[in-house]
């Protein structure tokens, strides 16, 4: 198998850290997003979308989307269970994941991509969308908050991908300037979340 990806995009970063919590070590390209390297002929060729990561497989098959990737490693290596055991589990994992994914992870990477403008060379901005993007994260941010009152990780006490989401979602947040810590069972879920060995030694 071959990685293409670019590590320091929260993508990027969920499937890296489904590497590390499975101790899973895979061939890797970076691809700069930055730069546009994922626009190119040769990468399209690999993902039309144009996203990173892809996982190119054994067979020559270009497996896109990062839960999709995380699954499939799943699939080769179940230890840890990050997508859950059993049907129940597995939905309620799902859930929570969906909720990370939809209200706050997708909202926050808008609210980046609309107030900077960082990639108004390929797509359209909204400084507009980006404040209500940013309110819209903030107010997910509260529901997590209420969750994590009673609850260790999302899923109840297991780590899950959902954690892995929402960890690698807060910690964009963080260092794109919409820091939600202000929130102290947030704030104190992050800290647990970063001590995992998925997230050890990330400095970003």
């Amino acid at each position: 198998m071959h990685l293409y990806t670019y590590s320091p995009s929260p993508n990027g970063k969920r499937v890296g850290v489904v590497l590390k919590e499975k101790g899973i070590e895979i061939a890797t390209t970076e691809v700069d997003i930055l730069a546009g390297e994922n626009l190119t002929d040769e990468y399209r060729a690999k993902n039309p979308m144009s996203r990173v990561p892809v996982l190119e497989l054994d067979n020559g098959f270009m497996l896109a989307e990062s839960i999709a990737i995380s699954r499939y490693l799943e699939g080769l290596h179940p230890e840890p269970r990050l997508f859950g055991a059993g049907f129940e589990e597995q939905a309620v994992i799902e859930m929570w994941n969906r909720r990370a994914e939809i209200n706050f992870f997708l909202n926050a990477a808008a609210a980046f991509r609309h107030s900077t403008g960082i990639f108004q060379d390929r797509e359209s901005v909204c400084p507009e969308w980006g404040e209500i993007a940013a309110e819209l994260a903030r107010t997910a941010a509260e529901a997590f908050e209420a969750h994590l009152a009673e609850n260790e990780f999302l899923a109840g006490d297991r780590f899950s991908i959902a954690d892995v989401t929402l960890g690698c979602a807060l910690t964009f947040a963080r260092n794109t300037g919409l820091d939600v810590l202000d929130n102290p069972n947030l704030a104190a879920y992050f800290a647990r979340v970063r001590a995992r060995p998925g997230f050890a030694k990330d400095a970003s």
